[in-house]
């Protein structure tokens, strides 16, 4: 989308995870005066170091009514049972949520989302203890980190994009905080002509974990219920986001290859004694999958203009005990039942799989919608 603006095409984007719909929202936003953001970030900055340089001498904070017996910042615990273990350490946190503190003090409506998502950058990047690829996971320890150093780099770099696109007007830009499974209620009739995007594969990663750390310390997640909440508007791809109630699977009921793939997958667990809860799961999400993008492709052909082409990035998957799921030829299959049509599979990168010992193709299936 960000693309799409600095070219002059108008664009709509829709994403369901609250943080990538804020970091999205933000990043299409190009009204601050780059000065004046750049000013108020330096005011935060040298006010935190001071709260920072009280809270050492003192062991509480001068803006606060804290216990002085309390030396550190920390979440309360329903936070903190949210986060992957270790994902950051008791200093840097401590530092961040007084800068975080800081930051709703000086409140200016102007800059506040800038801010907050130059916080949520320098979490995963440099203050907390988070690697990435393929799963989210630890790495490093960081016991201390420069954390308003880090934020004022940040804040620096998006100053500097402003100040290179923000004389730029024209493409109108908006971002949804909805399901792609879910757009009739969005997306208005025959309004599209290109759909570009790159789903979840039919796998094991839980998408939420990517964003967790910004995501609690920003407060878009607050519980475990809001958890569960959001992991619901989440196409099923993970055995961790499926629950009793979901019904995806009805839209794909009917079709052969993909019943036969989840049944391959339910004989092989039982013949390999396979039986923990996740993995008596592998067959029903495999149907689940594929009928929530079934229900997306149905959704979304009221919204396309005659004409109109769409680009879906997927990958082939052996997640499921090593059995193959050809992802872009079975969504291929299922949007020509739907109507439209395929003009191309074409490979983008093979992956090695060293559990199948095979390399794993990711394509770009690439269709067209000839009208109603």
């Amino acid at each position: 989308m960000v693309e799409c603006k600095k070219l002059g095409i108008n664009c709509i984007g829709i994403e369901a995870l609250p943080m990538a719909y804020f970091a999205s929202r933000v990043k299409l936003n190009w009204g601050a005066k780059p000065e004046a953001l750049q000013q108020h970030a330096s005011k935060i900055a040298i006010e935190t170091e001071q709260e920072l340089a009280y809270y050492k001498r003192n062991g509480r904070s001068n803006k606060t009514s804290i216990e002085a017996s309390r030396t550190l910042e920390s979440l309360p615990p329903e936070k903190t049972t949210l986060l992957i273990k270790d994902s950051i350490s008791p200093i840097p946190l401590h530092k961040t949520l007084i800068l975080l503190s800081v930051i709703e003090r000086l409140k200016n409506d102007l800059f506040y989302d800038y801010e907050r998502l130059a916080l949520a950058k320098s979490l995963v990047t440099s203050t907390g203890n988070l690697r990435f690829g393929p799963e989210v996971g630890i790495g490093s320890i960081k016991s201390d980190a420069d954390v308003v150093g880090v934020w004022l780099n940040e804040m620096g770099a998006m100053t500097a994009d402003l100040a290179d696109f923000g004389g730029i007007n024209g493409a109108q830009s908006s971002v949804y905080c909805a399901d792609a499974r879910d757009l009739d209620r969005i997306l208005k009739p025959e309004s599209v002509d290109v759909v570009f995007t790159s789903p979840p594969y039919p796998n094991e990663k839980d998408y939420t974990r990517t964003t967790r750390l910004e995501s609690v310390i920003l407060g878009f997640i607050a519980d475990k219920s809001d958890l569960r909440n959001l992991k619901q508007t989440l196409l099923r791809s993970n055995t961790r986001n499926v629950y009793k109630q979901d019904d995806d699977d009805k839209w794909v009921n009917n079709c052969e290859e993909i019943r036969e793939i989840s049944e391959m997958i339910e004989r092989k667990r039982v013949d390999l004694g396979k039986t923990s809860g996740f993995e008596k799961l592998y067959s029903r999400v495999t149907m689940l999958y594929f009928g929530g993008m079934y229900k997306h492709l149905f959704q979304l052909r009221p919204a396309l203009k005659s004409g109109a082409r769409l680009a879906y990035v997927v990958g082939d998957q052996a997640s499921y005990l090593q059995v193959m799921i050809r992802t872009g030829h079975i969504l291929a299959q299922i949007a020509q039942s739907l109507g439209y049509e395929l003009e191309s599979i074409d490979l983008f990168r093979s992956r090695f799989a060293t559990a199948t010992k095979q390399d794993l193709r990711e394509e770009v299936v690439v269709l067209r919608w000839p009208g109603k």
